[in-house]
């Protein structure tokens, strides 16, 4: 295993809009009885809003934790169809995804607005898990480094105190649900990178998670790379079998 003893491995399936509660109930149930196998890995999903209680209620006590994808910057008040923070916590969350790339895109999310979102995230107790990555234009123009550094200036600009309590992930928007990986040393290269820049930080102990088109059979030689602390897993967390092979790979 590539990942320093002191970065424990930590594997979150996003399901994005995906599941029903007899599906979920049977999904849950799986990761519960198997997780057990995924070894000194850290194994988590992160629902849709109206299964976090569904989630809290199957999985309190067992090995897995649960969180939500996205949340308001805003701790309350008149914003028709936000969730806040405190809201989650209600349902006992550890994690929130911010800045995952559909909402860059889709809901025209800014790196600022990301920060914000990284920062009340951690007002309310929980853990931001920011996610950062380049388009494939920007791939091919030799943009990555560039396109993730202003991606994370706001994010770092919170300061090594905020910094010290998030997980980062690297998902190269290319390789979401396309079925195109980036290779283990292309996206050590950007984990190294985002590495130094959290090292420049003080905070070199952040996981930094790889995501996009990760499957069991390819988890283990991204895992097997230094900088590289896990894994955020669409698609392939929607199936207890697989999702488990990739914690334990």
């Amino acid at each position: 295993m590539g990942t320093s003893e002191s970065r424990k491995r930590l594997v979150i399936g996003n399901w994005k809009m995906h599941g029903t509660l007899a599906g979920n109930a049977s999904l849950l149930a799986d990761l519960r009885s198997g997780a057990g196998g995924a070894g000194a890995c850290e194994l988590a999903v992160c629902a849709p809003f109206p299964y976090l209680a569904q989630a809290q209620s199957l999985l309190q006590g067992s090995a897995v934790s649960w969180g939500a994808q996205d949340l308001s910057v805003h701790e309350q008040g008149a914003y028709t169809g936000e969730v806040a923070g405190a809201m989650l916590n209600d349902f006992s969350c550890r994690w929130v995804l911010v800045g995952h790339s559909e909402r860059r895109a889709l809901h025209g999310e800014t790196d600022q607005l990301v920060a914000d979102k990284a920062a009340a995230a951690l007002a309310a107790g929980l853990t931001p898990v920011v996610c950062v990555g380049e388009t494939l234009a920007e791939q091919e123009a030799g943009q990555t480094a560039a396109v993730i550094a202003r991606q994370l200036a706001p994010v770092l600009a919170l300061g090594a105190q905020a910094v010290a309590r998030m997980v980062l992930a690297y998902e190269p928007v290319w390789a979401i649900g396309t079925g195109r990986t980036a290779t283990p040393e292309q996206a050590q290269q950007v984990h190294a990178s985002i590495r130094a820049m959290l090292a420049a930080l003080g905070t070199p102990q952040v996981r930094v998670l790889y995501g996009g088109s990760v499957k069991a059979s390819n988890a283990a030689s991204l895992f097997a790379m230094a900088d590289i602390d896990g894994a955020l897993v669409g698609g392939a967390s929607l199936v207890a079998q697989e999702f488990l092979r990739i914690a334990a790979a």
